[in-house]
């Protein structure tokens, strides 16, 4: 089952008032999913978290599949957004992925992130489809992201990158690593500080060596 992307705009003129609403809805739509999990989560539960009316939650999202995939993509977003995966002139290529890897490895390490990950599991066993809609909500997003940069550094000669895509995969993959594998499983906490960072430097290290020309 493939199911349908999210209109991530608000319907009617956008004013104001119609964001901040729209802005409730996701916060107490994030709220609830993750307390509550994907299927005890009701538009009318949502609706009134948001102190709004059932109809206004659907003027913005048409159903509660969009409103999770909107969901999803806000909270990615939150740590990384579109204009990080920008390629500034004169910039080192080092600089930039490290930014990435940072903001990246902050939002898999939030408290959001692993209970969403951990609801993502669990609902997935029920539906099979549900985890497509989950990739193509937030992690396909990212890639594509962090594909198209990487081809940009291919094309400026600052890195030898045959497919963006694998290699956008990798980089995200080593950012996760171990040290996320053990907090998914609740054996150990999230990195922060100076742990934090030497991970994030490390794996940058090994990804230029790895593409470099």
């Amino acid at each position: 089952m493939r199911f349908p992307m999210p209109n991530d705009a608000p319907i009617g003129p956008g004013r104001p008032k119609d964001l901040a609403k729209r802005e409730a809805i996701l916060e107490a739509a994030k709220s609830l999913f993750l307390s509550l999990g994907y299927a005890n989560t009701s538009m009318d539960a949502v609706a009134s978290a948001a102190g709004v009316s059932k109809l206004t939650v659907y003027s913005h999202f048409t159903d509660k599949q969009t409103l999770f995939a909107a969901a999803v993509m806000a909270t990615c977003q939150i740590q990384l957004p579109d204009l990080i995966f920008a390629y500034p002139d004169g910039v080192p290529v080092e600089e930039v992925l490290l930014k990435i890897a940072r903001g990246f490895q902050a939002l898999i390490s939030s408290d959001e992130a692993v209970k969403l990950s951990r609801l993502i599991m669990a609902q997935g066993s029920h539906d099979p489809g549900f985890g497509q809609y989950f990739y193509e909500a937030g992690p396909k997003q990212v890639l594509a992201g962090m594909e198209a940069l990487l081809r940009q550094a291919d094309e400026r000669g600052l890195l030898r990158i045959e497919n963006p895509l694998h290699a956008a995969e990798h980089f995200f993959c080593l950012v996760k690593g171990a040290p996320d594998y053990r907090l998914l499983l609740g054996c150990a906490g999230p990195l922060e500080g100076e742990a934090a960072e030497a991970h994030v430097r490390e794996v940058v290290g090994v990804f230029v060596r790895a593409y470099r020309l």
